[in-house]
């Protein structure tokens, strides 16, 4: 017997089925075709999958490009003699690679996770006797039995239920519970519509039934999703791609610079060994052996302003990666709504009623036409309902959010039971009527259970002389079929046709708003009750009193963001597992859609081809009904058309997609832990807004990125290009190898990791993401690195030069001045570089500066460093003649955008 994973097994009678697996519906398998199917299928378990040994994963960080240039610079330097600039370099690389090592470790977690989700026991039918065995023990053709508060082992087609419903929230999104039955369903249907079938992982939440396996371990939904977490992912960053750029054009120019001298000295009729030694320490001195290091704690840094907004980053290239993100994919469940279901509108017979108030706390108001109500019997009626025709509990608890987290000060409302029974009793809680003070006045007698057949639950209890009263809610049009009268601001009255219709618009109105609605209804019974021992004779002749309208509502901040994204020319995108129709009214009231809102549907994306998909995408505002396959595929839909993806979500659903996803973003509190291990990012406070925080903080890192990479490069070209003058034109080396060797530790160290506090600035959430293909050089950086870098050689040999004529050939002092003129070149370009409105907040750069300048001084005009490095010191008249020299240029630069800035505000007063 093999695996069936691609049977609809919904579609089949109960006996059809039993007669598949070669089952017994009521007794289940022997224990001896259990053995024997347990050796064939195998265990109920997920496939651990092929794991990396720690060593192995230790030892790919080191095949990066940029870490093998590195690592190349740190043999020449070491051939050299430089042992420190060896030993400098070696440390950044293996920094580097024990942070690699660490975020691709914990990021493998996400399997495991998954498995430790699965039940770790289940009930089952053998040889017609309830056992309890572990899950893994489980086989196709099995009797599940499943009742309140079970995590369902295994797929499992149900063969009976009584009033059974099931939360598959964290397998379709689906924010509430689905009633189940037995009957076969028609046509094609995803796991979300599959009404008489329970999934691996869900949990059922009210009710009992029991199920025939017909799927375990990888062959189940789960198992499916698991399939896909470990083919999604792996994908390099834009950051990344663009080291890798920068580290081959490194290369490049380090061996052209190499060749260049090693020519033009063999030209001279220089000594050929001395030739090389000479063009090799330049190579070396032209990497930013920094750059990586400054990478790293730029990043980090982003990583702790991210923490302080909410945001907690589980892999460092995450951070910039944002920073580009053109497209957000989120779910709606949890992540743009509050997965907390609440009443909004109360309908009673021509009144509209709102309620005011969030999520499950019992605090909040009535109002009618903007008017609070304070006593109305027609809604007290309508409250008391609510709250006995009900088995959740509202309930304070201590709520942690996961270890790896924080922990969430104080108690928290919750609710115990059925979600929409929880929103009703919160309702029922803010009116001033609790259930357990109502049950204590009037005891529950009797309870008629809802199952998905009847559509409504009724609730008996006893009142003072006798009597009793039955509490009924339910489906609308059920319900009204059942009565015969209406409690109107006047008393009861009878229930026309006329009232029926305009209750019936009432219910169309609200489920129009994608209200889940319910009708509520009573019935004073005679003091006979006990006699009444059955639903058709007491729900009949019943009272109207009004409808609920229930609904996970939007999250007060998500339309802002939403704003906020458009405004930075990011799309966002609702993906979700819920009805069309919920989602669409969602997304209206989130502000989705510039224009006209588009939906899809999981059935349609089924039917279209990749080329159809990728055609539809950027049209598509809402994706409703979708699986994890549907989500998967469509942000490989938009990656293949260019974006930078960015998938939220909060249950094992979104796992694939969030891995596969440039960006995965898991939700902190509501996210199971599957999914925040397959994330890069997770937020702490399931807040869609503290994303726009995080893009902003992406952004800013990058820039800062790209403010010392285009530092750094500038400076190195500086250095390069004086030395390589100074030999076409025949004159002595103005710098020695110690001296540039301190020259990167001074400039490219304090200054350049300093530049990574700048503040972002103020319109960058107005500006469009740049392209995931734009490199470091774009917008004419390459053209800047070389003209600054020109500039600071051309002011270093000047003064070289000069100092040589003044002093008689004294190569000392001339080295000197050239030295001091290089560092300080390179000191004022940092302030130049940062922008002087930075200066004023970003005190690290100040103090980098101050540091740096102290140090040179210190090599200039302290003895035993004089004689190390080689100086002498400078009179106040050479100091001045290097100063002035190295300062030109970012004086002229200061005063030409003083000068545009005037201008500009010229022209502003002038049109205003």
């Amino acid at each position: 017997m093999n695996t069936k994973t691609d049977v609809a097994w919904y579609q089949m009678p109960v006996a059809e089925v039993a007669q598949v697996w070669q089952s017994d519906a009521e007794s289940g398998l022997s224990p001896e075709e259990a053995a024997r199917r347990l050796a064939s299928f195998g265990a109920n378990r997920l496939r651990a999958g092929q794991r990396l040994a720690p060593a192995i994963l230790l030892a790919r960080q080191f095949t990066d490009f940029m870490v093998l240039v590195l690592l190349g610079a740190a043999a020449v330097s070491a051939f050299l003699g430089e042992w420190l600039d060896a030993v400098t370099i070696l440390a950044i690389v293996v920094l580097n690679a024990v942070l690699g090592f660490m975020q691709e470790y914990r990021a493998e977690k996400s399997l495991e996770a998954l498995r430790r989700l699965t039940a770790p026991e289940a009930r089952v039918m053998r040889a017609g006797e309830t056992q309890r065995l572990p899950a893994d023990a489980i086989v196709p053709g099995d009797i599940l039995v499943l009742e309140a508060g079970d995590r369902v082992p295994a797929d499992a087609r149900l063969v009976g239920t009584v009033a059974m419903e099931v939360d598959e929230s964290a397998l379709t999104g689906e924010s509430v519970p689905v009633s189940k039955s037995t009957a076969p369903l028609p046509g094609t249907a995803g796991p979300g519509d599959q009404r008489n079938m329970v999934f691996q992982g869900t949990v059922v939440t009210r009710g009992r039934g029991r199920g025939m396996v017909v799927a375990t371990g990888m062959d189940t939904q789960m198992g499916q999703i698991a399939g896909m977490i470990e083919e999604a992912g792996g994908q390099e960053t834009p950051l990344q791609r663009r080291l890798g750029v920068l580290g081959r054009w490194l290369v490049a120019v380090c061996l052209g610079v190499c060749a260049l001298v090693v020519f033009l000295g063999l030209a001279r009729g220089l000594p050929t060994y001395q030739m090389f030694l000479a063009g090799v320490s330049l190579a070396v001195a032209a990497i930013p052996e920094g750059l990586p290091a400054i990478v790293t704690v730029a990043l980090a840094i982003g990583v702790q302003r991210m923490s302080r907004r909410n945001a907690i980053v589980r892999q460092l290239p995450a951070v910039e990666t944002l920073g580009c993100a053109t497209c957000i994919c989120s779910d709606k469940t949890g992540t743009l709504t509050q997965n907390k279901m609440v009443v909004r509108e109360i309908a009673l017979p021509e009144r509209k009623i709102v309620v005011s108030g969030e999520g499950y706390v019992p605090q909040g108001d009535f109002h009618e036409a903007g008017r609070r109500l304070d006593q109305d019997p027609q809604l007290e009626m309508f409250l008391q309902i609510a709250a006995v025709c009900n088995n959740a509990v509202l309930k304070k608890d201590n709520i942690t959010v996961g270890g790896w987290l924080r922990r969430k000060p104080g108690p928290e409302w919750q609710v115990a039971g059925d979600p929409t029974e929880g929103a009703l009793l919160v309702a029922a809680a803010k009116g001033g009527f609790w259930r357990e003070d109502v049950e204590s006045r009037e005891p529950r007698a009797a309870e008629i259970p809802f199952d998905s057949e009847r559509k409504r639950m009724t609730v008996v209890t006893r009142r003072p002389g006798g009597m009793a009263r039955a509490w009924i809610k339910g489906a609308p049009d059920i319900v009204l079929k059942l009565c015969t009268g209406v409690l109107t601001s006047h008393g009861v009255e009878p229930l026309t046709e006329a009232r029926q219709a305009r209750i019936l618009a009432q219910n169309d109105a609200l489920a129009g708003q994608a209200y889940r609605v319910l009708a509520m209804a009573y019935r004073d019974l005679p003091p006979g009750f006990a006699a009444l021992d059955s639903a058709g004779q007491v729900e009949k002749d019943l009272v109207f009193v009004g409808l609920a309208g229930i609904i996970d509502p939007l999250r007060p901040e998500t339309a802002k963001a939403i704003r906020v994204c458009r405004t930075a020319g990011i799309k966002t995108v609702m993906v979700t597992g819920d009805h069309e129709l919920t989602a669409r009214a969602i997304a209206i009231q989130a502000g989705l859609g510039a224009e006209e809102l588009r939906s899809l549907t999981g059935m349609q994306l089924e039917a279209m081809s990749d080329a159809e998909l990728a055609a539809a995408v950027e049209e598509v505002d809402v994706f409703a009904r979708v699986s994890p396959h549907h989500k998967l595929r469509l942000v490989r839909a938009l990656r293949a058309k260019g974006h930078v993806v960015a998938m939220t979500g909060d249950g094992i659903n979104d796992a694939p997609a969030i891995k596969e996803a440039d960006i995965g973003v898991a939700m902190g509190q509501a996210g199971t832990e599957v999914t925040r291990e397959a994330a890069a990012l997770v937020l702490a406070d399931d807040n869609f807004a503290t994303i726009t925080a995080a893009v902003e903080e992406g952004r800013a890192i990058y820039n800062n990125i790209r403010k010392f990479v285009q530092y750094l490069l500038s400076c190195n070209a500086g250095e390069v290009l004086t030395m390589m003058l100074a030999m076409v034109v025949g004159i002595p080396v103005p710098l020695l190898p110690i001296q540039i060797l301190w020259m990167n530790l001074v400039t490219d160290g304090l200054p350049a990791m300093a530049l990574g506090l700048d503040r972002p600035e103020m319109n960058l959430m107005r500006q469009p993401p740049r392209s995931p293909r734009e490199g470091f050089f774009a917008h004419g950086m390459a053209t800047h690195i070389l003209v600054r870098g020109s500039l600071i050689c051309a002011g270093t040999i000047s003064v070289f030069i000069l100092a040589l004529l003044w002093s008689h050939t004294n190569l000392a002092l001339a080295r000197s001045m050239a030295f001091n003129t290089l560092v300080f070149s390179q000191l004022f370009y940092v302030l130049e570089i940062s922008g002087w409105s930075n200066l004023r907040s970003n005190y690290y750069l100040l103090l980098a500066v101050t540091v740096s300048v102290l140090m040179q001084l210190a090599v200039t005009y302290w003895g035993p460093l004089q004689v190390l490095f080689e100086t002498v010191p400078l009179s106040p008249i050479q100091m001045t003649m290097a100063l002035v020299a190295a300062g030109l240029w970012t004086l002229l630069v200061g005063l030409q955008k003083l000068l545009v800035a005037g201008i500009w505000r010229r022209l502003v007063v002038v049109r205003a």
